[in-house]
Parts: structure tokens; C-alpha cells; sequence
């Protein structure tokens, strides 16, 4: 039955391509639509390389050569399930893997890099991949295509389509892995269904590299019609406290297991503040962090205007620097309150984490400036933050704008 249900995910699987340039990534600049490609029901998990006319020679041109791989090409070797993600925060060693593939039942493995990059106060899942090798844990569609993967391979992303409309790229076709205004851009090149549940963008490794992601620090393993819990259990043993073992079937995707250590290995200009993240999972969208983690990381202080609030302890030097500024310039009486810094949770509704969660943000004044709307924030204000290496979510695609949150670190003179 799970077999079953893989298949008819991947039947409904469409993949549009976006063109390198292209000011929106379903359609060309001349407005003619995009190449989507179908599946066709009859392939499933462990069936050999696709002779389709979608599967060949790509003639997708390199758009990004400085962070170009070379082009997978036409897939080969067989499809496999995502059955388990182990991750760790560091390089998974080749004994490692080697232990991992010895497991009974274990028919499939690819070794990836997975960080989490913070867009619009959203950690979204990148992964940065061999695009040759971990096509084929992907949906049918989209393992199948070849153009998707070569524009991974010349540098451009590809993006699971349920973020096409909550994360837009901006008018060239672009997203900025970060809230930092020099966060690097890399263009969609694809909106392609990956893996459920885990992947949100695709890069390649020389990409992962530039954005800092520690290398090889994930394994997708495939389990084929193998339950994933009798495979785990093993891993778990093997693995001990070094790495974290979660199931990604359909059963598992129902909600998180409470039991499992998630980590958080974040990417960019905060990373510094954020350090080892692990948490695991409550009831009620709360999260609950390593207490190791909060002890060192978490600290409650006084601010101007505000009072005492509890945030990152690397936070608080450019957040009172901001708030002495507003002082200051004779603006303090346009703030009036703040609901809060530290806040471990998911984001209302999902199981993303926010910047929240590692206490890298500020919401001032909330009651005056609702998600969605453009509030009353005084531009001044905002202006002093983003000064002080704040990033504004009055900005954002769905406005947030009681939101301030850290996109690089600021050391007050």
C-alpha cells in the first residue's frame, strides 16, 4: 500500500520549468508558457532509467558558471523511495556510511548536504545534492526531467511548487538565500516536486559550499518495500547520539515524532548565533531546545524602551544599540510594547521553525501591525534597525510588520 501510494503521488507530479532570466519562473519573457513535464503511472520505485523524450540530452545553457557542476544528463539507475533522513551537524564519515549501507534492508543511499536558510522569516529545507544521484529519490516527474537537473547543475534552483505563491522570486527570477541584503541570489530555474515533507529548494554542491552548508552531513536511505521502522531501529543503535534517524513515509509524515532529536543546522550571516540546534517535539506546535543549548544561548536583559526581554545573548548588543538610537533621535514614543524575542515553536500552522525559535527576532508593537498589513511602524525606526542589522518583515511578500529579525551580526563601536 505505501508502494502504491508513492506512485500515485508521483502520477499528479508536474514540473515547470523556469527559464534562466525569465522575470516570472512559469513563463518566458515572451509570455509563451513553460515546458511542464507528465509521468506516466506505469514506472515506479526501482524501475530502470526513463527512455522518454523527457529524459533527453538536455541543451539548457550553464547560468551560473561559477557555481556550474557538470550536467547529469539523461537519468540512470533506478528510482528509489525516501524512506529516512539521518542528519547530523557534521560531515557524516565514509565508516559512517559504509555501516549505514550494511544494514539489512537497506536498498538505497545518497549522501547530501541540508541546512536551513531564512527566508521571510521562514527556515526553509535546502539541500545542496549530486543532481545525478538524488534525482532519483525524487517524484517521478521530476527525476525524470532532465532539464530540471541541469539547471541545478548550472547553478539555478529548484523549488517544490507549493512555495510558488507564499515565496515568490523577485522581478528577475531570483531568490535571496537570507534576509541579509548581501545574502547571495540564485535564479529558480524549476518548480519541481521533491522530496514530502523535507525539501523546500535544491542546489548544487558547488553551491552548498558558497552558502556554507556543512558538507555531506545528511543520507536519504531507501528501505523498498521494507518497513522504514524495522531499518531504523538498527540506525538508531548504530548511530547513537551523533546523528539524528527520522522517517519520512507517509506514516510518518503525518506529524513529527516526538521522539526523535531534530536539528537545525542554519546557514548564512546568523549562523554564528544560532551554533548546534537540536529540539524535539511538543504538543501544541511547541518545540522544546537542548537546555545545554538554552543555557548558553538564551539570557534575559533590559533594553531601552522596552524593559526586559529575553533573547540570544548575541542579539542584545545591536537590539539596545537600535532601541538607544530611536532614544535618541526622540522616537521612543512611537514604540510602546513588544510581544516578545525568544518563542520556541513552530510558525502558527507548520512545522517550520522561525528565527523565534533561536531567539533572533523582535515583534514591537504587534497590535498595530498585523501580519498582511502594512502597520503603523514608524520608518525611521525601521531605518535605525536595518542600521543595525535588522531585517524589517514589513517588507516581506506577506507583510509582517511587527517583525525585526537579525540577518548579521553587529558589534557596536
Amino acid at each position: 500500500m505505501r508502494r502504491l501510494v508513492a506512485v500515485c503521488l508521483a502520477a499528479a507530479t508536474v514540473v515547470a520549468v523556469a527559464g534562466c532570466g525569465a522575470a516570472d519562473p512559469s513563463a518566458d519573457p515572451s509570455g509563451a508558457a513553460l515546458p511542464s513535464v507528465g509521468t506516466s503511472a506505469s514506472t515506479s520505485p526501482g524501475a530502470s532509467a526513463s527512455t522518454s523524450a523527457s529524459a533527453g540530452v538536455s541543451t539548457v545553457p550553464v547560468a551560473d558558471p561559477s557555481h556550474a557542476v557538470p550536467a547529469p544528463g539523461p537519468r540512470s539507475g533506478d528510482l528509489h523511495s525516501a524512506d529516512i533522513l539521518v542528519r547530523a551537524s557534521t560531515t557524516l564519515t565514509p565508516a559512517q556510511i559504509a555501516a549505514i549501507k550494511a544494514i539489512p534492508k537497506v536498498t538505497g543511499v545518497e549522501q547530501l548536504s541540508i541546512g536551513e536558510v531564512s527566508i521571510e522569516d521562514k527556515l526553509l529545507n535546502v539541500v545542496a545534492v549530486d543532481p545525478a544521484t538524488y534525482r532519483n529519490y525524487t517524484p517521478l516527474a521530476s527525476a525524470d526531467s532532465t532539464e530540471v537537473w541541469d539547471r541545478v547543475a548550472g547553478g539555478e534552483l529548484a523549488v517544490n511548487p507549493d512555495l510558488k505563491k507564499q515565496l515568490p522570486p523577485d522581478a528577475n527570477g531570483y531568490w535571496q538565500m537570507g534576509s541579509n541584503a548581501s545574502a547571495p541570489k540564485i535564479h529558480v530555474g524549476a518548480w519541481a516536486a521533491q522530496i514530502p515533507g523535507l525539501v523546500d529548494a535544491v542546489v548544487n554542491t558547488a553551491w552548498g559550499t558558497s552558502l556554507g552548508m556543512v558538507p555531506d552531513n545528511a543520507v536519504i536511505i531507501s528501505t523498498a518495500i521494507t518497513s522504514p521502522e524495522r531499518v531504523a531501529k538498527p540506525l538508531k543503535k548504530l548511530l547513537g547520539s551523533s546523528a539524528s534517524v527520522q522517517r519520512l513515509d507517509v506514516v510518518a509524515r503525518l506529524g513529527l515524532d516526538p521522539d526523535v532529536r531534530q536539528f537545525a543546522n542554519v546557514v548564512g550571516t546568523v549562523a554564528q548565533a544560532v551554533g548546534h540546534y537540536t529540539y524535539r517535539v511538543l504538543g501544541g506546535g511547541m518545540i522544546a531546545p537542548d537546555p545545554a543549548w538554552v543555557t548558553s544561548h538564551i539570557v534575559t536583559d533590559t533594553v531601552p524602551i522596552l524593559g526586559r526581554v529575553t533573547c540570544n545573548r548575541l542579539l542584545f548588543p545591536q537590539l539596545k544599540a537600535a532601541l538607544a538610537e530611536v532614544q535618541a533621535r526622540g522616537l521612543a514614543g512611537t514604540i510602546h510594547s513588544t510581544a516578545g524575542c525568544y518563542y520556541p515553536r513552530f510558525i502558527a500552522g507548520t512545522s517550520s521553525l522561525s528565527n523565534h525559535a533561536f531567539g533572533l527576532a523582535i515583534d514591537i508593537d504587534a497590535p498595530q501591525n498585523e501580519r498582511g498589513t502594512a502597520g503603523q511602524m514608524n520608518r525611521q525606526v525601521v531605518q535605525i534597525f536595518e542600521e543595525w542589522g535588522f531585517t524589517w518583515g514589513g517588507t516581506w511578500h506577506y507583510t509582517d510588520p511587527m517583525h525585526f529579525e537579525m540577518n548579521k551580526i553587529v558589534t557596536p563601536r
